[in-house]
């Protein structure tokens, strides 16, 4: 490529995404609840999906983590295909979870659901770094660590479990309605939480029923309605959509 008769200028080459979802079809049985659906989050960002309840949101955080077999379509992570790949492959490529309402193991120490975030991982030193790390990520909970999961609050359950995830040492976390049932003051702090992660070198996909919150912290997203992905944009774009206020914002 010559510009005004100059030096060649090598293109730049394509970037490629940390996560590729292509033309994914997933369901139970022979039920499909996604259609078609594409999307992908790109180095360095968080990208959010919004829907309204039974829009497909879970399904597509099952299937990408391997919990659900998909009809067809295709997921890749870091340029390769792992479609179909089973959880414990899908969490030592990258994968991290936060699933819908927490799932802790409730009459576990605090310690103890931490330590089953790294059960995948061997590097000792790694594993007590991370430790301190989510520790220090999290004041509220750090000096209650020999107290069952079970006896937080649900704010700070939520915390465990976003500090449990990122014992697995992700490349990317996977946030499945991090807010759900959480008081205002601590959307606010999940919300400060995304990009300090995010900060640390961690991409995210975080699905949301609450727009207002994942498009003020996201850098990208889409908005999945029965099963079918109807637009993406860049969150400030979504935001500003007729559409996309007058459904998820009450605008």
């Amino acid at each position: 490529m010559q510009i005004d008769g100059g030096a060649a200028v090598k293109p730049k080459a394509p970037v490629t995404p940390v996560l590729d979802i292509e033309a994914l079809w997933a369901g139970y049985g022979t039920v499909p609840v996604l259609r078609d659906v594409s999307l992908d989050v790109r180095n360095g960002t968080i990208t959010t999906l919004i829907g309204a309840n039974g829009a497909g949101k879970s399904t597509l955080i099952k299937t990408i983590c391997g919990l659900i077999k998909p009809m067809r379509g295709i997921v890749r992570l870091f340029g390769e295909n792992v479609t179909g790949s089973p959880p414990d492959v899908m969490v030592r490529a990258g994968i991290g979870l936060v699933p819908e309402r927490r799932r802790l193991f409730s009459e576990m120490t605090l310690r103890e659901n931490l330590e089953l975030g790294a059960y995948a991982r061997k590097d000792k030193a790694g594993i007590a770094r991370d430790f301190e790390r989510v520790l220090n990520l999290f004041p509220e909970i750090k000096d209650r660590l020999a107290m069952p999961a079970g006896i937080f609050s649900g704010g700070q359950q939520q915390m465990i479990a976003v500090a449990r995830a990122l014992m697995s040492g992700p490349k990317i976390l996977l946030l499945d309605e991090p807010t759900v049932g959480l008081a205002p003051v601590v959307v606010q702090r999940i919300a400060a939480l995304l990009s300090e992660i995010s900060s640390f070198g961690v991409d995210i996909l975080v699905i949301e029923q609450n727009a207002e919150m994942a498009l003020s912290v996201a850098d990208y997203g889409y908005v999945l309605e029965n099963g079918q992905i109807v637009e993406s944009a860049t969150s400030a774009a979504l935001l500003a959509s007729p559409d996309v206020q007058r459904a998820y914002l009450g605008i």
